[in-house]
């Protein structure tokens, strides 16, 4: 491979933004490597993609290196460990990690992957060099909601902000469409009264929005030059992101 310009970390590959991200990085050209960051590896393999696993409660002490080297067949990894290391490569990271209390069994639970692993994520990409950090949120976020789902999200959003990314996007997708890996009872039945609205394009503010405008609209803003610190991006904007 030619010289390393940009490389993607992402996180929550497995679930439905994340696995989206990956095809439409790979299809496109922003970004040299993606680093896939999760707990198993995915059944895809790409000569772009480079997968690390782990505990993802441990991740802010990780050791990258170790974790490439030991992917690494004949020294291939070499460049790519050379060009983090020294600097000499634009580093984006998009996290996508996100559960519900149901799926994950407790409050406790959820807050662990809403939360702490978002947040480990953000210092840990931050370390290897980061300059961008781009996050799937959700659109009620606020750490003053009465709803804990929402409160949680909030909470997240503030507490990214004190990491010093460059540029830091915040997006607040509505109901999400697409084919997840897990059943969600609450989102089918939402989802049987809120899809009319997007067959007849009304209440674009918070009509369902497919896994794959979030996606385009996260490479996007990833891409663009920013004059803002921090950036919030509704599901409204997304959704002009067409398939």
């Amino acid at each position: 491979m030619s010289q390393i310009k940009k490389i993607a970390f992402v996180a929550g590959t497995s679930g439905l933004i994340g696995m989206q991200l990956l095809h439409q990085m790979i299809k496109d050209n922003s970004y040299d490597y993606i680093i896939s960051v999760g707990r198993r590896k995915l059944a895809l393999k790409h000569e772009k993609l480079v997968q690390v696993i782990g505990d993802l409660s441990t991740l802010k002490s990780w050791d990258l290196e170790e974790k490439l080297r030991a992917e690494d067949i004949g020294g291939l990894m070499f460049p790519l460990v050379d060009a983090i290391q020294q600097g000499k490569v634009e580093i984006h990271a998009f996290c996508t990690l996100g559960t519900t209390i149901k799926v994950a069994g407790s409050k406790e639970k959820f807050y662990q992957v809403d939360h702490d692993f978002i947040l480990n994520f953000a210092y840990w990409t931050k370390n290897q060099g980061a300059q961008r950090f781009l996050v799937v949120s959700s659109l009620g976020a606020d750490p003053r909601s009465t709803v804990y789902y929402n409160k949680v999200k909030g909470e997240t959003e503030e507490d990214i902000k004190v990491i010093p990314f460059d540029y830091l996007g915040l997006f607040r997708p509505s109901l999400l469409l697409g084919n997840r890996s897990e059943f969600r009872m609450g989102e089918e039945v939402a989802k049987i009264f809120m899809k009319p609205l997007v067959w007849l394009k009304l209440a674009k503010a918070i009509r369902p929005i497919y896994d794959h405008q979030v996606a385009k609209s996260m490479i996007y803003h990833a891409n663009q030059v920013k004059s803002v610190k921090v950036e919030v991006i509704l599901s409204k904007d997304m959704q002009n992101f067409k398939g």
